[in-house]
């Protein structure tokens, strides 16, 4: 399948959970394709870099290696997206690679994820905070920033500073990822 296949087979992804899993299943089995897909997620301004996005999550959470030999590009890529219902998605895989990246169980996301890469992920999941974005960006960044600051001491402070300023003026969701994540700065 050529980038332009895709860019067609992405125009009938929808946000049922059905499509995107045909499609993520479809990138699986053909991991070549992943390499269009990001290029077309990084399209910050284009509408089927969201599908895009949908399909990409969906194809990372089922095997995370997949996105390996592409983490200079995806980390690189991240920072420019703006589009709401891109950034969820993308905040997701960040969250699934920090969460592999800091969990006590050996796995291969400790030997490919490097500084620069996790150094990457920071300065995005703090513009996706302090964004205008929805809560479920913020609540997946809270999380990559939280175990981020066990490797990076500098996050921490700045993760708290930002949690307790936007308090006051945000959601009841946010309020209470946030309560969550300050609980477990303050221990």
């Amino acid at each position: 399948m050529t980038k332009t296949e895709l860019y067609d087979a992405l125009d009938y992804v929808n946000s049922s959970r059905q499509k995107r899993m045909e499609m993520a299943n479809l990138v699986r089995n053909e991991p070549k394709l992943l390499l269009p897909l990001i290029e077309i997620v990084m399209e910050a301004d284009n509408p089927l870099s969201v599908k895009a996005a949908w399909v990409m999550e969906f194809t990372v959470k089922q095997d995370l290696s997949l996105i390996f030999p592409l983490l200079d590009k995806f980390t690189a890529g991240i920072g420019s997206l703006h589009l709401d219902s891109a950034v969820r998605p993308m905040a997701k895989i960040c969250e699934y690679l920090i969460l592999a990246y800091f969990s006590k169980k050996p796995n291969e996301v400790r030997k490919v994820l490097e500084e620069h890469h996790l150094e990457a992920i920071a300065t995005a999941c703090f513009d996706w905070l302090i964004g205008d974005y929805k809560v479920a960006a913020k609540a997946y960044s809270m999380t990559s920033l939280y175990l981020l600051g066990k490797k990076f001491k500098w996050i921490h402070p700045e993760l708290r500073l930002v949690l307790e300023r936007h308090y006051a003026t945000s959601s009841a969701a946010y309020k209470a990822r946030a309560r969550h994540t300050l609980a477990k700065l303050n221990n």
